[in-house]
């Protein structure tokens, strides 16, 4: 008995505990639970009848505990009872799970999208008696995805229509995907790209830079400096420029981008563009621009040796008597035909140059003065024969003129008019032979009468033009100022040195028109480069004693700067000590050049009358450092000490100082371990046309941006 009433007792208390898990259950199901819960009993009319709601049902579908024992119709609107009647049948016919989507309107109007699994129940004969529906809310889940499918499209739609070919690829080098670019980059389908590696599309002489390139890419650091060539489907190789990015996931590196830009045509229009920057037109032959960069090399390469060479400057005897009555087209037949002798004779360190008109120049390397004779004789003795053109036979003799590297000048421009004075001199004695340059020749100094005529047309004639060399920044190497210098090249006497037709000029008053086309040409170039770069470049510009002191000059140059529209502090007058020593008459003229917001620079510092009050008085900005003093700095110690002395003084009274004629590197050093701002000279470049700045500095300057 006792044992009896034991077990009755455990069963009621397992009992009691049974219900009260239960309502336990029901109680979390009912409040605690986010998902809106309903059962739902079937009958046989199917009719589906609320049996129970947690209290997230009831508050989603705007119900109260007085709507449980009623059915859907008599709960819902017509429209979502409608909605929800056809889900329900569904899975009371077929007895299996029902899956749907709907989009619920919450009391404060947000929109939630639900997703709800419909669960029947059945009893023992298979019949469906219940249905649970549980509904969650799949807004934010929704919304991830979409953003997701959004992210890939973009994505999709970034690569896919990017003009440069894009290929995915694992950290092997096995590529996963590809772009449409890429397929037409390489000539391969999808597939055919998707069983390569990367790798056998390179060229193998390139592999070690790409396979440096991907280790780097591979530590997260993307890439984009490698130039190398791609290999086509059809045997080719393109000229392209790779770049790579690394693919992170979840933090990790597992894979990567390589871009691809086909530079192929690109190339091949830069290598069309310098080859017509550096060769004539008419005759194919190599022009001034490439004679004077080669020349420049011989010039720096021979200095450290003890060789020689040869510049033989070649014209054709009475050639524009033929030209004008033979016509240009006969005319450049045979200026055609005489760079073919001259190509002809042409061998190894033996180079032809067209100077322009009918002139030709030939440097000729490692030979002497008898090896030079020899080479003119040879060049004379082809043009023996004769020049046919439209069946008529011409007879043409050259003349040229010798200088030899390095006793008839130690830079190109001077080895140029000393040939061209031998050549001026063979045409004053009977044309058709050769002379080798004597220090005792002077060309333009036979006549001076001659030389003022062709001034006095230089400018109207376009034969004036101006040179620039860069002044550089030692501490940045950047390059943001240049001296403009003027160059007369005569087109009959040819290149007349700056020493021989300044004095002259300043001698008959034909320094103040040349002076003030300096300034309006000066101006001009200011705008253009500061317009292509982007940024101020100024221009320095020499202003002579005498035209200093013109009544007018203040107003030429605010005409100038009005003209162009350019910064006033971008054009730099540069005076020399001479023209300060009137400080009556000067000083009034740089106030107003002051006020213009100029920059006034005193050119040759140190070599004239040196007064410390003029640093005082006058508003100068930049301090120009005379050559004489650099070119002996590493021996002469006094030079040394002035240099520095103004370094130190132009610093202390604000002012930029610039050291000219730079030539070595020591010299560089000096300048840099003094603290000197900015230096020109060979060293870094000669006097170079507009058109050569613009190559070697404005444009590096442009992309750099």
């Amino acid at each position: 008995m006792n044992q009896t009433k034991q077990a009755r007792i455990t069963y009621r208390k397992s009992k009691t505990a049974s219900k009260r898990l239960e309502r336990m259950i029901s109680d979390i199901i009912f409040k605690h639970v986010k998902d809106l819960v309903f059962i739902m009993k079937v009958e046989h009319d199917k009719q589906f009848r609320y049996l129970f709601a947690n209290e997230n049902g009831l508050l989603h579908a705007g119900m109260s505990t007085r709507d449980i024992g009623k059915t859907i119709e008599e709960v819902l609107p017509s429209c979502l009872a409608n909605r929800l009647q056809k889900q329900y049948l569904k899975a009371a016919k077929t007895g299996k799970e029902v899956v749907f989507q709907d989009e619920v309107r919450l009391e404060n109007d947000q929109q939630v999208l639900g997703e709800t699994l419909l669960t029947p129940i059945k009893e023992v004969n298979g019949d469906v008696q219940y249905i649970v529906a549980v509904t969650r809310d799949i807004t934010e889940n929704f919304k991830e995805k979409h953003r997701l499918i959004e992210s890939e499209q973009r994505y999709r739609s970034l690569v896919d229509h990017n003009l440069d070919a894009v290929f995915s690829i694992d950290l092997k080098g096995k590529i996963l995907d590809v772009n449409p670019a890429a397929q037409m980059l390489t000539g391969y389908t999808v597939k055919q790209l998707k069983s390569k590696k990367i790798f056998s599309l390179i060229c193998e002489t390139d592999l070690q830079s790409f396979n440096e390139v991907l280790s780097e890419t591979k530590v997260g650091n993307a890439k984009e400096s490698l130039d190398c060539r791609f290999m086509h489907r059809q045997g080719q190789y393109l000229t392209v420029h790779l770049k790579t990015i690394p693919i992170l996931i979840h933090s990790e590196i597992t894979g990567m981008y390589v871009i691809i830009r086909d530079l192929t045509e690109q190339a091949e229009s830069t290598e069309l563009i310098k080859y017509m920057a550096f060769h004539d037109q008419l005759t194919g032959l190599r022009n001034r621009r490439a004679l004077l960069d080669h020349l420049d090399d011989l010039v720096k390469r021979k200095q450290r040796s003890s060789y020689e060479f040869a510049l033989l400057f070649l014209d054709i005897d009475r050639f524009k008597y033929l030209n004008d009555t033979l016509g240009h087209l006969v005319g450049d037949q045979i200026l055609k035909q005489v760079a073919e002798r001259l190509i002809d004779i042409q061998k190894e360190k033996c180079t032809v140059y067209r100077q322009g008109g009918d002139e030709f120049i030939i440097v000729l390397e490692d030979t002497d003065r008898q090896g030079a004779g020899e080479f003119a004789q040879k060049v004379l003795s082809r043009f023996n024969e004769s020049f046919y053109f439209n069946s008529q036979e011409y007879y043409i003799t050259p003349s040229i003129g010798i200088s030899l590297f390095p006793n008839d000048g130690k830079d190109s421009e001077t080895l140029i008019k000393s040939a061209d004075e031998a050549l001026y001199s063979v045409k004053e004695k009977g044309k058709a032979h050769y002379q080798f340059y004597r220090a005792d020749m002077n060309s333009t100094g036979v006549n001076v009468i001659t030389l003022e005529a062709h001034l006095r047309k230089a400018i109207e004639r376009r034969e004036l033009e101006l040179y620039y060399q860069p002044q550089v920044n030692l501490i940045t190497n950047e390059i943001s100022s240049f001296e403009a210098l003027l160059r007369w090249n005569n087109s009959e006497l040819g290149f007349i040195s700056p020493a021989e037709f300044i004095p002259l000029a300043e001698d008959t008053g034909l320094i103040i028109p040349i002076g003030n086309w300096v300034i309006d040409r000066a101006c001009r170039q200011i705008k253009e480069w500061t317009e292509k770069t982007g940024k101020p470049i100024r221009i320095a510009v020499n202003i002579s004693p005498k035209q200093f002191l013109q009544l007018d000059l203040v107003r030429i140059i605010k005409n100038a700067i009005d003209l162009y529209g350019i910064d006033p502090s971008m054009l730099e007058i540069e005076i020399t000590e001479g023209a300060m020593q009137d400080t009556k008459e000067t000083i009034p003229i740089l106030k107003k050049l002051k006020d213009l917001g100029i920059t006034i620079s005193v050119d040759d510092f140190g070599t004239g009358y040196s007064s410390l009050s003029y640093l005082k008085k006058f508003p100068i900005d930049v301090l120009k450092i005379d050559q004489s003093f650099i070119r002996d700095i590493k021996f002469n110690g006094k030079d040394a000490a002035i240099i520095t002395t103004i370094i130190h003084l132009g610093k202390s009274l604000g002012m930029e100082v610039i050291a000219e004629g730079v030539e070595e590197q020591s010299q560089v050093d000096f300048l840099t371990d003094a603290h000197c701002e900015k230096a020109q000279g060979f060293f870094f470049a000669r006097p170079l046309s507009a058109e050569e700045a613009e190559v070697k500095f404005i444009n590096k300057a442009l992309i750099s941006q």
